[in-house]
Parts: C-alpha cells; structure tokens; sequence
C-alpha cells in the first residue's frame, strides 16, 4: 500500500485532483470510481500538479500507485518525474526513475541527462555529475552546450575548479564559447573552493571584467523541452536568481554575472569585493535591481556595517517600490546581533513594511522569527512577526515554531497565558506531524 492511498485513503485531505480511497475491499467499479488516475494522461496531469505545488516528496508514491494500478509510464511520464524531483533537490528519487526507465528499456535523452546533472549540482554531488556525464559517453548520447553548463555549475557547486577547468577547455574543444551562465559557475566555483584564500576575491572580480566579452554558445539544444517543463536557464543550471527570474521588475537577467558575483560577496563576508563590483556596475552605465540590493545589504549586514546596509536600502526603495523581500533582508540582517539598539531599528522596519501592506510568506516569516527568537530582550520583535503570520493564517516551520516557543518558554509567562498556550499546541502538533519529539517539563 502506497503512502498517498495510505494517507488519502482514511479520509485524510487530499489535493483536490486527488480523490480519496477510503476502503480497500471494494470491487472494481467502486475502486474505479475513488481511484484519483486512472490512466497514464491522468497521472501524469497529477504529477504535474505535484510539481507545481512543490510536493517532491510524494513523487514516489505516486509512481507506487502507477505500479500497483498496472498503468505503464511514459517517456513523458519520467520526464515529469526527473524535472519534479530535481526542482524538489531529490536526488535519489531523480536516479531511481532514471533506472526505472531503463528497466523499461527507456533510454534518457540528453535532456534528462541535463536534468539529472542539474539535480546532482542542487545536492553539491558533483562525482555523481561526472558519473553521469561517463554513462552519456557509454549511451553514446550527444552531449549540447547546455550539458556542458550544467556540469560546470554542478562541479562549481563543491568547489572543484580542476573540474571546472577542464570543462571549460572540453567546450572549447568543441568549438563552443563561455556564455553568462559559464562565468556565473567560475565565480560560484572560486567561491565554495575551501579554504578561502586572497585569490578567491581576486578571481570573482576577473571573472566579472571577463563576462563583459562573453559570447553567444552554440548549444543545438531544445529549448522548447526546458520551457515545456517550466524550467528556466537559472533554475537548470542552479543560479542563485533563480526563484526570482518570475518575478515583473525584481532583476534584469541580463546582469546574471554581476548578481552571482555580488551574491558570492554576501557569503564570503566580502564588504570590499562587493563595493569594487558595485563601482563596476556604475561604470558600465548600470543601476541595482532588487536583487542586487538584497545581497549588497546581505554583505553589509553580515560585515557590522548596519549604516551602509540602511543606507542602501533606503536610498533604493526611495525611487523604487520596494518588495517584501528587501524588508526581509534589512530585518533580518539588522537582527543579526541582537542588541537592544538592534531589535528597535528591526521593529521600526517591521512596523513600516506592515504598514504599507507587505505580508510574509511562510519561508521569509519562519526565517524572520527564528533571528528574532534569539532576541534575550522583550521579545517584543518575534511576537510581532508571529501576530503578523497568524493574521493571515500563515504557517511557519518547525524550528521556527521551536525557536520562538523556546524564547516564550524562557520567560516568566504564565503556562495559561493564551499565547503560550496556542504556540505549545501548534508547537505539539508540528512535532507529531514531523516526527519531531518534545523534550520539555512543561
């Protein structure tokens, strides 16, 4: 019995292209008539919605259901479920339909491949990258300049620029040249290569110089199959923009090479590096989008230098309409330390992005109150973000929920104050859900 008639089949809620199965005894037209596909058009219509929910996790179920209603996939079927399993970082999954496949004597195409490879740089698993790339050679399946990029960036991922490097010099040898995407994967490259040395700072600003003469590959791929799967050239190739390409106004995706390089300062703690690629965007006649400004406050923030992370988001949303996003970077960052001069500046952000309607979503919420829960002060902070959540009935996460509930749990609340007692209630209900385990005396 599969986990989705398991779950779906004791009258537990279901999306709603899934149709419950509340018994297992019934005969063939009432099993007809609760099964939720039925055909392999229908499965593939639930997979599809699976993905589109972000629901990676059911994928396998949902295969198990194939199986045991005799109902054979498709060439198109896997491609659904390798493009949902590597949008979900699953790995394993993305590998186990590849082998299922070629059970069914169902080679992957180089699109699959590239799908896989891009799974493989989600999971920084780049042996498994090159393994894959050994298994296209032995298929003899045509490798095109998106495979290429995709093993590049899937190598950069870890840090391996001898992989890196070598290919760059197998593009070359097949009369292809380094695009955007190529670059972007030198700088993340450099950037998780331990230890960091002053090379690392040296070669992001190189690569960013040499991105300005980057040409245009020749890749003889099919695009349409990526824009088919809803698969944008960020999201294959594991571009920190990815989430955001989306998104009317936020970036220009042209300037891909100055976001990574500027999202790279952010994480190396580089508040130099960061100002001298800032200088070179104004130089070549370019203004911060969104994005930029995030990861500029991001550096700033993480450097101590709270002054020029408020500056800067300032002066930007002066002449720009903000996003939720920059309130929740600028909050976020200024929470870092937190110091009752802190916590106040924080509030008085969180009290203007409330102000001017910006709500959170349950990822940038939890993120928000887990910073804020470290707050050994009023707490005045995480109680806000909480109310805030819970007025648009959004859900956090477990360990957000911990946090904050730790943080309530360590003042002198009464244990019948209601909200110690609604957060302890979801607190439990979170844990059972999640396998989570309290450990408490209360």
């Amino acid at each position: 019995m599969s986990l989705l008639r398991f779950f779906f089949g004791h009258g537990r809620r279901m999306p709603p292209e899934l149709a419950s199965l509340r018994s297992y005894s019934v005969d063939t037209a009432e099993y007809a008539r609760r099964n939720y596909a039925n055909n392999v058009s229908e499965y593939n219509t639930v997979i599809g919605s699976l993905i589109a929910q972000r629901r990676a996790n059911l994928l396998r179920d949902v295969y198990d259901d194939m199986m045991l209603d005799a109902v054979q996939p498709l060439r198109d079927t896997f491609h659904l479920l390798i493009v949902g399993a590597m949008k979900g970082n699953r790995l394993h999954d993305a590998l186990f339909f590849r082998d299922e496949m070629k059970a069914m004597g169902l080679l992957p195409d180089v699109n699959l491949y590239n799908f896989l490879i891009s799974a493989c740089g989600r999971t920084k698993n780049s042996d498994t990258a090159i393994k894959l790339l050994e298994e296209m050679k032995n298929y003899e399946v045509k490798l095109k300049g998106e495979t290429y990029i995709c093993l590049l960036n899937a190598c950069a991922a870890t840090g391996r620029t001898d992989l890196v490097y070598a290919i760059v010099r197998d593009m070359t040898a097949a009369g292809l040249g380094l695009n955007k995407f190529c670059y972007a994967g030198l700088i993340t490259a450099y950037k998780n290569k331990q230890p960091t040395t002053n090379e690392t700072s040296e070669k992001i600003i190189e690569f960013v110089k040499k991105s300005k003469e980057w040409s245009s590959i020749e890749t003889s791929s099919d695009g349409g199959e990526n824009v088919m799967m809803n698969v944008s050239e960020e999201e294959l190739y594991n571009i920190p923009t990815a989430e955001y390409v989306h998104r009317r106004g936020f970036l220009r995706r042209p300037l891909t090479v100055y976001h990574v390089g500027l999202h790279a300062c952010a994480d190396l703690k580089s508040k130099e590096t960061l100002e001298t690629i800032l200088n070179m965007l104004s130089e070549d006649g370019h203004v911060c989008d969104s994005f930029m400004v995030m990861q500029a406050i991001r550096c700033y923030c993480i450097c101590g230098d709270i002054d020029s992370a408020v500056k800067m988001f300032k002066d930007y949303i002066s002449s720009r309409p903000p996003a939720t996003e920059l309130y929740s970077t600028i909050i976020e960052g200024v929470m870092l330390e937190p110091t009752p001069e802190r916590m106040k500046l924080a509030f008085g952000f969180l009290e203007e992005m409330n102000a001017r309607g910006f709500f959170l979503n349950s990822k940038l919420g939890s993120d928000l109150l887990i910073a804020a829960a470290r707050d050994e002060g009023d707490y005045v902070n995480a109680n806000y973000i909480w109310d805030m959540l819970q007025s648009r009935k959004v859900n956090a996460s477990l360990p957000a929920v911990e946090a904050y509930h730790k943080g309530l749990m360590a003042r002198p609340i009464p244990r019948d104050d209601p909200r110690v007692m609604m957060v302890s209630r979801i607190y439990d209900d979170l844990s059972m859900r999640f396998g989570g385990r309290r450990n408490s005396n209360f």
